[in-house]
């Protein structure tokens, strides 16, 4: 099964702004060892968890997280 289509999924959420953390983590996470998408976002670097002024932990698409979106929405695009 591939997840590539949850993982641009996830990176397309957060890319208009930055989303909490919890509310990330209430639809993406997961338990099931074959869907790893949250997992995935992060270790290829698609998304970033920052913190907030306030302190909240938030999460955001990186530029290689937008490169990625931007290359499945035009496939000739330079990587």
């Amino acid at each position: 099964m591939s997840t590539e289509p949850l993982i641009l999924a996830l990176v397309e959420w957060v890319a208009p702004h930055p989303r909490p953390y919890a509310a990330v983590m209430e639809p993406w996470r997961t338990n099931c060892p074959r869907l790893t998408v949250w997992e995935d976002v992060v270790e290829r670097g698609l998304v970033i968890c920052t913190a907030a002024p306030d302190g909240a932990l938030m999460v955001a698409a990186t530029e290689a997280g937008r490169r990625a979106l931007a290359k499945r929405l035009s496939p000739a695009a330079p990587p």
